[in-house]
C-alpha cells in the first residue's frame, strides 16, 4: 500500500515513479494491428519520461499543422543561443536529420512555433500519457521541456497503443502527416530479414531527493518491425541498476535489433504473464 502512494505522489510532482531494483526494465511487443501481446518481460505499466522518443508524436503535430513540409523542409539554422554541446548537431536540420540524430533544439524550436495552446491541443488529441505539460516545477517550461526528464510521463504499454494509433491513422491528424511523420523516421535492419523503425530516447534517472543522476541512465527504443507481411509494434525500455558513462537509448536499440528475431522465431517466450 505505501508503495503504491509513494508512486502517486511522484506522478504527482510529475517525477518518474520508480519500480523495484531489478525489475525495471520493459520490452514490450503487439501486434501491430489486434494489439495482442505477443512478448512481455517486466513491468511495462509504469510511466516514465518519453526523452526523446517523443519526436515520434512531435513530428506528427509539426507535419499536421504544416510547419513541417517534406522530409527535407524546413531546413532550420543552428543559433548560439542554442548551446548544443553535440557538434554533428551545430549544422542546418530538416526533418529527416532531426530524427536521425535526434536534435533537440529543433524540437524546441518546433514547440516555440506551434504555441502552448496548439501543442496541448495536440497531446490531448494524442491522449500521450499523462499529457502533463507543466514542466519543471516552478520553471514555467513545459512548451520547450516538459518531455525531457520533466512533467510529460508515458508507460510502454501507452508507447505501443499511441504507435498503434499512428499506423491505423486514429489520431485525427491527417494522412499526408501520418505518412510523412513514418517517413523520417529512422530505419534499422535485424537478423532474419526484418526491417525496423523507431526511435531511441535517452534520459537519466532521479535520486530519492528529486535531483538527476547522471551516471544512472534510462532508455527508450519504440516503433514497429515488418517481415514477410508480420508487422509488430514495440518498446523496450532499459533502467541502468548501475553506474554507465554512455546514454542508454541506443543501448536498447542494439538489445531489442539482437533480440527481435530469436523472439518472433518462437525461441524465446515471455518470463511473465503480460498485464491488462
Amino acid at each position: 500500500m505505501m508503495k503504491h502512494i509513494l508512486i502517486g505522489l511522484l506522478l504527482t510532482l510529475g517525477l518518474p515513479a520508480q519500480a523495484e531494483p531489478g525489475s525495471r526494465n520493459c520490452r514490450l511487443i503487439i501486434h501491430a494491428d489486434s494489439r495482442e501481446v505477443l512478448f512481455q518481460e517486466g513491468p511495462c505499466d509504469v510511466r516514465r519520461s518519453p526523452c526523446s522518443t517523443f519526436k515520434i508524436p512531435l513530428a506528427l503535430m509539426g507535419f499536421d499543422a504544416g510547419i513541417l513540409t517534406s522530409p527535407q523542409q524546413p531546413v532550420w539554422d543552428y543559433l548560439k543561443d542554442y548551446a548544443s554541446t553535440r557538434p554533428e548537431e551545430q549544422i542546418p536540420i530538416d526533418p529527416t536529420s532531426w530524427e536521425k540524430l535526434s536534435v533537440v533544439w529543433y524540437s524546441q524550436q518546433l514547440t516555440r512555433t506551434l504555441g502552448m495552446p496548439a501543442f496541448k491541443k495536440y497531446v490531448e488529441q494524442f491522449d500521450y500519457g499523462n499529457r502533463d505539460l507543466t514542466g519543471d516545477p516552478g520553471k514555467n517550461n513545459g512548451l520547450t521541456h516538459s518531455w525531457l526528464m520533466s512533467s510529460l510521463l508515458i508507460s510502454p504499454n501507452e508507447q505501443t497503443h499511441f504507435l498503434h494509433k499512428l499506423l491505423q491513422g486514429k489520431l485525427g491528424a491527417s494522412e499526408h502527416a501520418t505518412e510523412m511523420t513514418k517517413a523520417v523516421l529512422p530505419q534499422f535492419s535485424a537478423e532474419g530479414g526484418w526491417l525496423v523503425t523507431g526511435k531511441t530516447g535517452s534520459g537519466f534517472q532521479r535520486n530519492g531527493d528529486g535531483t538527476l543522476d547522471r551516471k544512472r541512465h534510462m532508455g527508450w527504443f519504440v516503433g514497429w518491425a515488418e517481415k514477410d507481411g508480420q508487422k509488430v509494434i514495440f518498446a523496450e525500455l532499459l533502467m541502468d541498476d548501475e553506474p554507465h558513462d554512455d546514454y542508454a537509448g541506443p543501448r536498447a536499440r542494439e538489445a531489442f535489433l539482437k533480440a527481435l528475431p530469436e523472439i518472433m522465431s518462437g525461441r524465446v517466450k515471455s518470463t511473465q504473464a503480460p498485464s491488462e
